[in-house]
């Protein structure tokens, strides 16, 4: 019997299928507590992270979750990252900007603070030699650079003797076109870098006041999350679902990064699908790992660190489910790795088509975009799925709970206990 027919058998085993009702009251509690400014975008000042992991093992404990290693739930590592201590200031010719509405520090910034004088990039400087040696002859030291976006990118191509020059400045700005998009950055620049909406900006700036206060911490302690279900049939083989819990943190306590979408939104489906499964009358054939991950907006740390030290082998693993930014679903799921494991996929397809839960399921190839890629590359077959249309807010402070639309969250979650009964069927 071939793979596609055995998930075609497992399909027809698994219906008609027993819909699920959610506790939606529940949902938005849990994504109301994470993105609440007592955790602080869940980030690395204020303990954010940590408040958040404590938060998650809770709830892991008050479901009967068992953890992997030894008694702990905790898995912890350390990693470098750079944190904006204080919320920003920007005044441009005596008008103070609003940070997070008309402004942020990039997540990279240098300490600094002071009046400077605005100097816009010459952009001859990329085209030609003559300009480029009249603008770098300038005295830089007391100067704020304005680039835009783009010119970021070419700035970075300029020669070594240049760039130099430029780390003389006392602040950079970045002119954003549309959106103020943050990340979370391992390295600390050698001047302090706001970046500003185009829009928010003077028309002929001449002075700014400024202050960033920053910190590189070498050795920031975090933590992955992970609760156990014993499988009560075949508990050597372990589906997981994962989901990072982490976001961008804050900028001082005036300023912080909700991640109601991004992905408080994701780490609710994670805790759904753990309290559905630690019920007696769900308990699942196969046994269950619940993985929450931290440092995903680091570069996937959280997930990179338990590939490499895995608490059971990753052979074991039939099947992991990603879960990031399901907080929408009116324009249907996208599915990363859909093109990678075609057979899944089509299972998938047929299970949302049989109960019409969603409009669409489209799918991707491989990306290394969440916490399924080092998986993936570790050989564990995996699907990072994700919602489509509903809300635009990403990466910024527009993310937060009362404008996620939670659209479709409850057909998400009976599509993916449907797909992992199909699963467990199979074999």
């Amino acid at each position: 019997m071939n793979k596609l027919y055995t998930l075609f058998f497992a399909l027809c085993l698994a219906t008609p299928v027993v819909l699920q009702a959610q506790d939606m009251a529940r949902v938005r509690q849990t994504i109301d507590t994470l993105t609440s400014e007592s955790m602080y975008g869940r980030g690395y000042t204020f303990s954010g992270d940590l408040k958040a992991a404590e938060y998650i093992k809770n709830r892991f404990k008050e479901m009967g979750l068992q953890p992997l290693a030894g008694d702990a739930y905790f898995q912890e590592f350390n990693f470098s990252v750079n944190r904006i201590m204080e919320t920003p200031q920007l005044q441009v010719n005596g008008k103070t900007l609003v940070p997070g509405q008309d402004f942020v520090a990039r997540s990279s910034s240098a300490s600094g603070a002071g009046n400077a004088e605005v100097l816009p990039l010459d952009t001859l400087i990329f085209t030609d030699a003559e300009a480029a040696q009249k603008f770098f002859q300038k005295k830089l030291t007391n100067k704020a650079l304005v680039y835009s976006q783009q010119e970021q990118k070419r700035l970075a191509q300029l020669p070594a003797h240049f760039q130099q020059q430029l780390q003389q400045t006392k602040l950079h700005i970045i002119l954003q076109p549309k959106n103020l998009l943050t990340t979370v950055a391992k390295q600390q620049e050698a001047v302090p870098v706001l970046e500003v909406l185009q829009s928010a900006w003077s028309q002929q700036p001449q002075q700014v006041y400024f202050k960033v206060e920053a910190d590189l911490n070498p050795q920031h302690q975090t933590q992955n999350v992970i609760g156990y279900i014993p499988g009560s049939q075949q508990p050597d083989s372990v589906l997981v679902f994962s989901a990072h819990y982490d976001h961008l943190g804050s900028q001082g306590k005036g300023l912080y990064f909700p991640g109601a979408n991004d992905n408080a939104s994701g780490t609710a489906m994670l805790l759904e699908l753990a309290q559905h499964y630690s019920q007696p009358t769900n308990r699942p054939k196969y046994s269950m790992a619940f993985i929450a991950f931290a440092a995903e907006e680091a570069g996937l740390l959280g997930s990179s660190h338990y590939v490499r030290n895995p608490l059971f082998p990753l052979r074991q693993i039939p099947f992991l489910l990603n879960l990031d930014l399901l907080g929408t679903g009116d324009e249907g799921l996208m599915v990363v790795n859909g093109k990678v494991h075609e057979q899944e996929f089509q299972l998938l397809q047929r299970l949302n088509e049989q109960q019409q839960y969603l409009p669409q399921i489209k799918s991707r190839g491989k990306a290394a975009n969440s916490d399924h890629y080092p998986f993936s590359e570790a050989g564990v077959p995996a699907f990072f799925l994700y919602t489509l249309g509903g809300t635009a807010a990403y990466h910024n402070p527009q993310d937060h709970a009362g404008q996620l639309p939670l659209t479709k969250f409850s057909e998400v979650f009976n599509l993916i206990t449907d797909f992992t009964e199909a699963l467990m069927t199979m074999e």
